[in-house]
């Protein structure tokens, strides 16, 4: 029986180049910063939820529930993250977002407090360097999104869609489910199979369940029970689901 997929391509432009901050629906930002011990310590990431809300984005800490078009297509998010340059008399925060494949997009001029108290002063920084986001003035701006329809009796399903005289060809592998397992290592993990070969390195990134692919352009997310390998192989996006072990 001939199956029928309908493979969205997120394709426009703007694909080949870099998007515009309005092009990103959603910022996820960290339940706990670096430079912090606890979780949501001195409410660094409530506040930073808060503000990146106010000035118009839509904001959700990485613990949340988060919208099921999220895990559809994790390159709709922003992460936004708070890092620290404070000085021996001066917190310094600046205000630093990243696409889903970890590429700083935005950096904001640093918020600075002379304040002792160390509440009051990430507060205060990170409330000062969040003018640069309110500067930018944001509003959702959407790619245009086109949904390719396609008929085949393979497991393997391509698309292809011209854009600018350029072909991008995208493999879609999903009824080939293969099972992985994680070795941790300094930044990351790689997953090995069955045989046993190191099939990805991924790592780690601020954000749960998404893992950026060393050595490829692409990234790594979870969808369910199940993970997605997400990435180009020179104009070909492959996407390829698994089973890991962690």
């Amino acid at each position: 029986m001939k199956k029928i997929l309908f493979i969205a391509l997120f394709i426009s432009t703007a694909s080949f180049a870099q998007k515009s901050i309005n092009n990103y629906k959603y910022i996820i930002v960290p339940s706990k910063f670096e430079f912090v011990k606890g979780k949501d310590k001195y409410q660094t990431s409530s506040l930073t939820k808060f503000l990146f809300n106010k000035y118009g984005f839509t904001a959700f800490l990485d613990d949340e529930q988060l919208p099921k078009e999220v895990a559809n297509n994790r390159c709709l998010t922003l992460t936004g993250t708070v890092k620290d340059n404070s000085s021996m008399f001066t917190t310094k925060s600046i205000i630093e977002l990243r696409d889903c494949y970890n590429k700083v997009v935005f950096t904001s001029q640093e918020g600075k407090s002379k304040e002792k108290e160390y509440k009051k002063a990430y507060q205060e920084a990170i409330r000062n360097a969040f003018k640069s986001i309110e500067a930018l003035k944001y509003k959702y701006v959407p790619l245009q999104e086109e949904v390719v329809k396609t008929e085949s009796t393979s497991d393997v399903i391509t698309a292809v869609k011209v854009v600018e005289n350029k072909s991008v060809e995208v493999k879609n592998d999903k009824n080939i489910v293969e099972a992985l397992y994680a070795q941790s290592t300094a930044n990351g993990f790689q997953l090995v199979n069955m045989k046993p070969e190191v099939v990805f390195q991924v790592l780690k990134t601020n954000v749960k369940d998404i893992f950026v692919i060393k050595d490829k352009n692409g990234i790594l997310y979870k969808n369910g029970n199940s993970w997605f390998a997400e990435y180009y192989d020179n104009d070909i996006k492959m996407i390829k689901e698994y089973q890991i072990k962690f």
